[in-house]
């Protein structure tokens, strides 16, 4: 099954970043129009396919170049997107890394601290121990995480802009 997206231009321009002096099938897309497709893209079912639609109320002076330019235009710019998000995934997992061995290691001072602290009498030693002991847990907070948490949206991200850029495109005309 196909899911469709729809958009509504007035012209063909509004649909890419009007500060983007490259040529049309390297530009950006328009903030705003590649938030619509991507909101309406999330919405559908990952098992379908996804189309793009795109109705201009001005007829472009080719329309079959225009068919073309949207659909390498909306295909390169995804595909920049996906590569763009795995390359901010392996940022994350390099992160993730160096904060894992130096909360690991931090985690083991602490623990080495307390350890001394063991032998010692008086209402303060537990008390640091204690302390030593959560700060050191508290020290793990970030690559957990990185680990647990903040991975797997950056690569559900980067599936839903592949999954974008391979999307058929049709353009249609009104005038």
């Amino acid at each position: 099954m196909t899911e469709l997206i729809e958009v509504n231009l007035t012209e063909l321009n509004q649909l890419f970043n009007s500060l983007d002096p490259s040529p049309f099938h390297e530009r950006d897309l328009d903030h705003d129009a590649e938030e619509f497709i991507v909101s309406w893209a999330q919405e559908h079912p990952r098992k379908h396919d996804l189309k793009l639609v795109v109705h201009l109320a001005k007829k472009p002076a080719n329309v079959d170049d225009a068919q073309q330019l949207v659909a390498d235009s909306i295909a390169h710019y995804f595909e920049y997107r996906a590569e763009m998000t795995l390359r901010d995934f392996k940022r994350l997992m390099r992160e993730g890394r160096a904060s894992f061995l130096i909360g690991l290691l931090f985690l083991g001072t602490c623990q080495f601290a307390a350890t001394l602290l063991s032998p010692m009498d008086g209402s303060w030693p537990p008390v640091a121990r204690e302390g030593l002991t959560i700060i050191g847990w508290v020290a793990m907070w970030k690559p957990l995480e990185i680990y647990l948490y903040r991975w797997w949206p950056l690569l559900s991200l980067r599936k839903l802009y592949l999954r974008l850029s391979l999307m058929s495109v049709e353009v249609h005309c009104s005038a």
